[in-house]
């Protein structure tokens, strides 16, 4: 049975636990076995027993984010050794994106990465979709690994809704070049879908964040209502009070995703907006700036980033008060 090993940085180990429960059905069926370094016992030697995985595990999933390529534990040891299996046929290397980074420029940049066209997991709108993909490539590969000793029930010929990258894409071997990135254009359709699914994202982020926020401070209530499918309201309280109230919608005057402190049915003013914008590689969001003076404005923002900008608006100025 493929024995599959997780690199990552423990500061994406919610997304990797939530990577396993969607390998499940692979673990399930026999078709691999999974491990990662939360499995030492005690007693055992932490670096020993991670090396003896790295050296002899049949597919590496390299969990890629900022903190990835920050960690000289990931990046310099797990990951180099990882490479060295992959160049020399020992292991099969998958790049997992979790989290949007500078990945292409490194080592395993040359290798296809999953989800889809390497778009970061935290970026789909559906994250269960992003980490379905992972789970369908590691499939592949462990069948690939076995010789295709894939059980029957899941040897169906796919459809074409559901042929991932590594379905399409044969597996190339020799020396290529990384150099293979080329220019893209982008339709009003690619820009709208886009900027619907920014819209789910910045609900969900909003929703699951009040709801956090409430867990780890005694006292304080989040309350997230959607309104419709284009506008929903935030509010915090503190001891009964409400201390924030923020409205975020989609369309109106502006057009874009916009900001409005307190609730309001109104789409004609905001506080902050955000435009949907292309470059030849990837769709991206940008600031109107009107929150930071301008600051924001020629930044790229990915859909964790623009819902991070919109939260700090809700969260900051209660951050500030210290007379809670």
């Amino acid at each position: 049975m493929p024995s599959v090993f997780f690199s990552y940085s423990h500061a994406d180990e919610g997304l990797r636990d939530q990577l396993e429960k969607q390998l499940a059905m692979l673990k399930r069926q026999g078709v691999i076995e999974t491990w990662h370094d939360r499995r030492i016992g005690a007693g055992q030697e932490l670096g020993q027993v991670i090396d003896d995985h790295i050296n002899s595990d049949d597919i590496i999933l390299l969990l890629a984010s900022p903190d990835f390529i920050a960690s000289d534990y990931c990046y310099d040891i797990e990951m180099k050794r990882a490479m060295e299996r992959h160049d020399a046929g020992e292991a099969i290397v998958i790049p997992v994106i979790l989290r949007a980074c500078d990945w292409h420029h490194a080592p395993f940049g040359k290798l296809l990465g999953t989800p889809k066209d390497g778009k970061p997991v935290t970026q789909w709108p559906d994250r269960d979709e992003a980490l379905l993909q992972v789970a369908r490539a590691v499939r592949d590969a462990a069948g690939r690994v076995s010789g295709s000793q894939v059980p029957a029930a899941v040897r169906n010929s796919p459809s074409k809704a559901t042929i991932t990258q590594s379905d399409a894409s044969p597996s190339i071997t020799g020396p290529r070049s990384s150099n293979l990135r080329l220019s893209k254009t982008f339709t009003q359709r690619d820009k709208d879908q886009f900027k619907a699914e920014t819209f789910e994202y910045i609900a969900r982020y909003f929703e699951n964040s009040l709801a956090e926020l409430q867990a780890r401070n005694p006292g304080f209530e989040g309350v997230f209502r959607r309104v419709d499918a284009n506008r929903f309201f935030a509010t915090i309280y503190k001891d009964g009070k409400d201390v924030a109230r923020a409205t975020v919608y989609m369309g109106g005057m502006l057009g874009g995703i916009n900001y409005l402190q307190g609730e309001s049915d109104s789409s004609n003013s905001s506080n902050e907006s955000l435009s949907v914008d292309a470059d030849d590689q990837m769709l991206f969001l940008t600031s109107m700036g009107m929150s930071s003076f301008g600051r924001e404005h020629e930044r790229k923002l990915s859909q964790e980033g623009a819902a991070e900008l919109l939260w700090s608006l809700v969260i900051e100025p209660l951050q500030r008060r210290h007379n809670w």
